[in-house]
């Protein structure tokens, strides 16, 4: 997500069948991958892909998002993948920058929310602490470096982050690093032309 605007974001889903393209994040993917399955919090759900892949493996899921939209539609292209799926998924209509998170989850996982501060603190803060004990957390964003390519941005740098400074927030008596990053990806700007772009990835691991 860019932005943090809840009504533009309800228009945008209302405007269209389909937002995203209903495959999961691949950093997900590959930090997730390898985890034992348990209970996930899943915030910025969209139209539920990242949910619906972690569910897929066993987790139980709670997917938050601001856009009721966006969660009638997961919830509704859940059901195609079967009543094991659908128990395992918990769809909560919620504003957490602005309402603390309830419980505490073996994955805390946020993909491509950028918000300014003090909202963008306020956010991550509040997921870090959802962490239960031995548990992940995992933080992927546009890195700043892609302010520089011809790919589409928001022109507000302050909406940017690295991974580092998402690390630099945890403290290093309960935290260990296991992934602070900016990856690159290919894209395809508005001519057609492919662009290498980075992406911010931080993959933290709570101590037990």
């Amino acid at each position: 997500m860019n932005g943090f605007d809840e009504r533009a974001w309800e228009e945008r889903y209302r405007s269209r069948s389909g937002v995203w393209s209903g495959s999961p994040n691949p950093h997900l993917v590959t930090e997730a991958a390898e985890l034992t399955p348990g209970t996930a919090l899943e915030v910025g759900a969209g139209e539920g892909a990242d949910a619906h892949w972690l569910a897929e493996r066993g987790w139980r899921v709670t997917a938050v998002d601001f856009s009721t939209t966006a969660l009638e539609r997961a919830a509704a292209r859940a059901e195609a993948l079967g009543a094991d799926v659908v128990h395992r998924l918990n769809w909560v209509h919620a504003d957490l920058t602005a309402e603390p998170v309830e419980g505490r989850f073996d994955l805390v996982t946020a993909h491509f929310m950028h918000l300014p501060e003090p909202q963008r603190s306020v956010l991550y803060g509040r997921l870090a602490a959802a962490v239960a004990p031995g548990g992940s957390l995992l933080i992927v964003g546009h890195h700043p470096s892609d302010l520089q390519t011809t790919v589409p941005r928001p022109p507000l740098p302050e909406l940017f982050f690295t991974a580092e400074e998402i690390a630099g927030s945890l403290d290093p008596d309960e935290w260990d690093i296991v992934a602070a990053e900016a990856r690159a990806r290919t894209a395809t700007d508005p001519d057609g032309q492919e662009v290498t772009i980075h992406d911010a990835v931080l993959r933290a691991h709570r101590r037990p």
